[in-house]
This record gives structure tokens, C-alpha cells and sequence, in this order.
């Protein structure tokens, strides 16, 4: 799921090489086509080629994507069903990128019309009079997209239109097209035009979607205008909500002539990948801390103590990864400030320390401050109220031995609960550097090949090295191998389990 232009944004310029007339137009050979034409046409180049046809879309290449290819090419509207932050909006506004990057366009016109098919009254007729010598303008794709939240106080005005009464005033007829102002539809003429969260719109809005679907013409205060609208329209839904009587009529439903399924990452690497893609990290979070982020986000939404009807949105493991790495940069400001005021005390050992500063680099205790500033996207079952933080730390720290047990099974990792045998302890936290965590544990046999398990390479830095001990000794005490206590202060303290 990849970064798009937002809509309703400023045009590009158009090259100084297209066409400036209709007369110049038609000599390059250009036709007109509908703009369902213009995605088959241009969707089958991209396969032809083997470009890529909907670039940043993670997880659906197999299961979404063909079917969202077989309804353009079908030439369907279609409807998109799925719970919260399964990438439904993203994937419809990609569509946008199957359009022709440039496209002519009657200067001055809202419906957008293509000055070889206009369809106004006064359109035409400045076609008819102007010939071949008619200015074109040119609308760039970005500009050809169209969206709308549904929501309760969304009227037939701003999806479809009415009646300007100040056009009225000044002497024109009720029949007459100059006399309304377009909604949002038909202003997204020869476009993609979205309606998000389609069973929210009333009723009696739904009907007027009727016509806009089927006839492909529209209806404002009582009277028909026949506006052969051009476009491609595409909703998305919750299919609790689009498949419950009464929140949806049936006669919509009935308009779209393909509906589509999307889903949560089907496995654990295209959840990883999605992380990777979508997440904005202010620090290095090392990959296994990534893969206990992406199995907490899976765990989390197969817990029968969440809502399944809700679901958990993807953004969680996204929110989760950038909040684990302030936390990380959080570390690194605090401690640089503790060891700026150390030295300015005369502090030998902090004023060697502050001479480097502590990289940003993720460790697994940094997970724990997840728990908290999340809850709040996730719907819980009503008997687990007051137990919400409880419940997400349980699912942490499942994901946290699932993945100890899957980058670390089969190693020999008695070196680690050697360093607190015989009432020996390793202290760890947020105020614990790496080069104090690193003194504290020494040289560990096996340390090498736990590091190169966990991705951190062969010369891995001093915060990277700390990342995979503290990684290590949370698995052993998850697996019952080592003891943990928490002190006042906030420290983590590793040791035996006597």
C-alpha cells in the first residue's frame, strides 16, 4: 500500500508539446475514449509490459488484485469489502494511475468534457462554432479523481447537484443545465470517483446513486437532466454493514457489477513487508524487533478477547513500529542529557561516554510502552473492560517468545544464563545504555551466531549488540529459563530464577 496524491491538488503544468487546438488534436489521431476504455486499454499495456500495475500494493498480488483486474476489464463499478485498514481506500485511489497521464479537456468546463464528446448545451455549441480552431486545455490523471466520505449529513447537493438560484434570478429556465451547480460526481466526470463507507449514506442519498450507476444520467429537484456521465465509481464497505438489511438498499447493491473481499496480510512476511513500506521510523529498529511488532498485530487480531467484527486495523503494527522507535530516540536523548550533565560535574567515566553518543537503535523492552498508547485502536469484547492493557501485554509478550523461538531455536544459549548463575544479575531499561548493558554482560560464548540469527550482521554496532542480548535474555526468562524483576526505578533486572 503506497503513498498517493492526495486529491482535490493542484494540476500539474502540461508539457509544452500536446496539442493547443481541436484541429491540432485530431491530426495527431487521438480518439475518444470512455474512461473505462482508457483503464482496459491502458491495464493491458501494463500487462503486456510486465510493469508493475498497482505499484505499493502489499498482500493482494494473488487473492484482491486479479479480481480488482477482471472488473476493470469487465468494465464494472464495483464495491470493496472489508473491515477497517485493510487498504481499501488506498487500493481505489491507485486505480487513478491506470488513466491516461494527460487527457484534453473543453477549458472551463466542470464536467470535464472531452471537446470531441461534449455534452452541455453550451459546450456544443462552442464546439460547433469554433471547429477545428477550438482552444483545448489539458487535465492531468491526478486530477481526475473523486471521493467522498460517506457520512450522515452528506446530501443529494454535494454527490450530485442543485439548483443555483442565483442562476435562476438571472433569467435562465429550470430545465436549463447552466442553471445547477454539480455535486461531486459529475464534477468527477471522465474520472474514478470513491464513496467511502457506503452504508452510511441515508437512504434516500443511496437512491440517487441509482441513476448514476445504471442510466448513467442524473436527477436534480424534481426534474431529468440527461448528462451521459462518464466515469468509473467504486465504494468501499464493512461487509457487517453491506450485508445487513436495511443499511444498504438492494437495488444499489444490485448496480455494482463486482464486489470484492480484501483482508488482512495473509502471513507474516507480507505483515513485515507492510511495516517496512508503510512506517515512518525516527530510529533503526532491528528486524527481529520488527517480526515480534508483526506477530503481536496477527495475535492481537485472532484474540477472542477482541471484537472480530471490527477488526485490527493495519495501521496498528505500523503505529506500534514508529512508536517502538521514539522510544529508541527517546533513550538516546536521555541519555545524551544525562551524560552532558555528568561531565559538566567532572565525571571521568560519563564525560568518556558523552564523547559518543548513544545511536537510536531499538531494543524488545522498548515494545512494552506500546500497550498503552495503542489500546485505543483496538475494540475489545465488552467482558474485558478494565483488562485491556493486561490483555494486549499478554499478547506481546506471546509474540515476543514466538519469534524467540523462531530466529533462535536449535542455538546453545547456556553462555547467557551462565552470566547470572550464582546470583549474578544483568540490568537493562531505558536509562541503560548499550555500553554499560555491553559491560555488564562481558564476553558471551554463542553471542556471534545469535547476532548473525537476528539479522544484526558480523561487525554489528555497540546499540545493535545490546538490541540482541536484551532480545535474548527477555526469550529466556518468556521460556522459564531466567528470572526477571522490575524496579522502582523502571530498571529491568535479568537473573537467576531462584
Amino acid at each position: 500500500m503506497g503513498r498517493v496524491t492526495a486529491p482535490n491538488q493542484v494540476s500539474p503544468v502540461p508539457p509544452a508539446d500536446l496539442p493547443s487546438t481541436l484541429g491540432e488534436l485530431r491530426a495527431t489521431g487521438h480518439r475518444y475514449r470512455t474512461v473505462k476504455q482508457e483503464l482496459r486499454d491502458n491495464l493491458l499495456v501494463r500487462m503486456g509490459s510486465g510493469e508493475e500495475r498497482f505499484p505499493g500494493i502489499v498482500g493482494y498480488e494473488d487473492t484482491v488484485l486479479p479480481e480488482v483486474e477482471r472488473a476493470l476489464l469487465a468494465g464494472h463499478d464495483m464495491v470493496l469489502l472489508g473491515e477497517r485498514g485493510q487498504g481499501k481506500t488506498r487500493l481505489i485511489r491507485s486505480l487513478g494511475a491506470l488513466l491516461d497521464e494527460w487527457t484534453p479537456v473543453i477549458p472551463g468546463s466542470v464536467l470535464n468534457e472531452h471537446p470531441m464528446h461534449p455534452l452541455t448545451p453550451a459546450s456544443q455549441a462552442l464546439v460547433d462554432s469554433a471547429g477545428d480552431d477550438l482552444a483545448i486545455g489539458w487535465l492531468h490523471r491526478s486530477m481526475r479523481y473523486g471521493e467522498k466520505l460517506a457520512t450522515p449529513d452528506t446530501s443529494v447537493g454535494d454527490l450530485i447537484g442543485d439548483v443555483d438560484p442565483i442562476r435562476l434570478a438571472q433569467g435562465r429556465t429550470l430545465g436549463d443545465p447552466e442553471t445547477i451547480h454539480f455535486g461531486l460526481v459529475p464534477r468527477t466526470n471522465r474520472g474514478v470517483f470513491a464513496v467511502n463507507e457506503l452504508p452510511d449514506l441515508a437512504e434516500r442519498i443511496q437512491v440517487a446513486l441509482l441513476n448514476v450507476l445504471e442510466e448513467r444520467d442524473i436527477q436534480v429537484r424534481g426534474y431529468q437532466l440527461r448528462l451521459p456521465l462518464d466515469l468509473l465509481l467504486v465504494a468501499s464497505a464493512n461487509p457487517e454493514d453491506y450485508t445487513n438489511r436495511g443499511r444498504i438498499i438492494t437495488p444499489l447493491k444490485d448496480r455494482f457489477g463486482a464486489e470484492i473481499r480484501t483482508h488482512y496480510p495473509l502471513d507474516l512476511d507480507l505483515e513485515l513487508a507492510l511495516i517496512r513500506q508503510e512506517a515512518d521510523l525516527v530510529a533503526v529498529v532491528p528486524e527481529h524487533v520488527l517480526e515480534v511488532l508483526a506477530r503481536f498485530a496477527r495475535d492481537v487480531r485472532e484474540s477472542p478477547s477482541v471484537d472480530p467484527r471490527s477488526g485490527v486495523s493495519a495501521r496498528f503494527a505500523i503505529a506500534a513500529a514508529e512508536t517502538v522507535a521514539a522510544a529508541a530516540l527517546r533513550r538516546s536523548g536521555l541519555l545524551a542529557g544525562a551524560s552532558a550533565v555528568a561531565g559538566a560535574s567532572g565525571g571521568g567515566a560519563a564525560s568518556a561516554s558523552a564523547s559518543r553518543p548513544e545511536a537510536p537503535v531499538a531494543r524488545i523492552g522498548d515494545t512494552v510502552s506500546v500497550t498503552s498508547t495503542l489500546r485505543g485502536k483496538v475494540e475489545f469484547e465488552s467482558g474485558e473492560e478494565g483488562r485491556e492493557i493486561e490483555v494486549l501485554a499478554h499478547l506481546l509478550r506471546t509474540a515476543t517468545a514466538e519469534t524467540f523461538r523462531a530466529r533462535l531455536a536449535g542455538l546453545d544459549l547456556s553462555g547467557f544464563t551462565a552470566i547470572v548463575a550464582e546470583g549474578g544479575a544483568v540490568e537493562t531499561g531505558e536509562l541503560v545504555s548499550s555500553a554499560e548493558l555491553l559491560r555488564q554482560v562481558g564476553t558471551v560464548p554463542g553471542l556471534a551466531k545469535v547476532l548473525d540469527r537476528l539479522g544484526l550482521g558480523d561487525a554489528p554496532s555497540p546499540e545493535e549488540a545490546a538490541a540482541g542480548i536484551e532480545f535474548v535474555l527477555e526469550g529466556l526468562h518468556l521460556t522459564r529459563r531466567l528470572g526477571k524483576d522490575v524496579t522502582d526505578t523502571g530498571r529491568t533486572v535479568y537473573g537467576d530464577r531462584d
